[in-house]
């Protein structure tokens, strides 16, 4: 590493950069830290490990809270930008990492607050730097856009049909069979016409559970729909944006009308 940096230069190398052989080491560490916290708050999340051993992973989980807001300021520290940092996504995510286990300490009816601090798995994206696979989602989102009205319609008809049938399962079934109110039935709806079927609540007349058997098969035909609409947008995304990426030279050559009827895959 080049002596000529300043310290806060050479900080900022090893935290945030990994083409580094210490930003490599350094990586790799809070890894580890993160898999180790998180290991120990599932294994805590157990009642009779945490009745014996709770106060042993109190102060485990408070060792990991020192760690990372020793690594939040560092971060703070050595950032050209600290305020764009902290106010980023996973600067916002470093903090309320830290929080719930800093309130536990003064509070102890925060102790709850620190299943909060799952979401320092989200950390795990920037140390593996998957971030640049996570574009590929900005098909999904550029796909969900492109069946917004046609999904809005979707999830209208949908909230039509739980309600229609849940009101028709209440007047048939009444209190009697468990459907105590409106709201009960469209439950019922809901979990029908998506197929789930908890069973907590059955038809047991003959007429609502011919109604019960309509509903579902309704909801067989109808869950592919929204599944359909994003495939195919999605699958036009795709092509236009490789069209576009690989074969820019064949792009400019072609006439703007046949330009036009290849970039209609969007």
């Amino acid at each position: 590493m080049d002596t000529s940096l300043s310290r806060r230069e050479r900080l900022h190398i090893v935290i945030f950069e990994a083409n580094t052989p210490a930003g490599r080491t350094f990586d790799k560490i809070v890894l580890v830290a993160i898999l180790l916290s998180l290991l120990v708050t599932v294994i805590d999340s157990i009642e009779s490990i945490h009745r014996d051993y709770a106060m042993l992973f109190a102060w485990i989980e408070w060792g990991f809270t020192l760690l990372f807001a020793i690594e939040y300021i560092l971060r703070l520290y050595c950032s050209p930008r600290p305020l764009k940092y902290a106010f980023s996504f996973y600067g916002l995510v470093d903090l309320l990492a830290i929080v719930p286990g800093v309130l536990s300490i003064y509070y102890s009816d925060a102790q709850y607050l620190l299943i909060v601090r799952i979401i320092r798995m989200l950390r795990i994206f920037r140390v593996l730097k998957l971030g640049t696979y996570l574009r590929q989602a900005n098909y999904l989102l550029a796909a969900l856009r492109g069946s917004k009205q046609k999904i809005i319609v979707f999830l209208v008809t949908v909230s039509t049909l739980v309600t229609v049938f849940g009101t028709l399962m209440y007047v048939i079934e009444g209190p009697e069979h468990g459907f105590t109110s409106i709201p009960k039935g469209i439950y019922w709806a809901i979990v029908t016409l998506t197929t789930v079927g908890f069973g907590d609540i059955v038809p047991k007349t003959p007429v609502g559970q011919m109604l019960s058997s309509l509903v579902m098969i309704i909801g067989y035909s109808i869950i592919a729909v929204p599944h359909r609409y994003i495939h195919r947008r999605t699958g036009q995304r795709h092509a236009r944006r490789t069209v576009e990426t690989r074969l820019p030279g064949v792009l400019k050559e072609l006439p703007r009308t046949r330009r036009g009827v290849l970039l209609t895959l969007r």
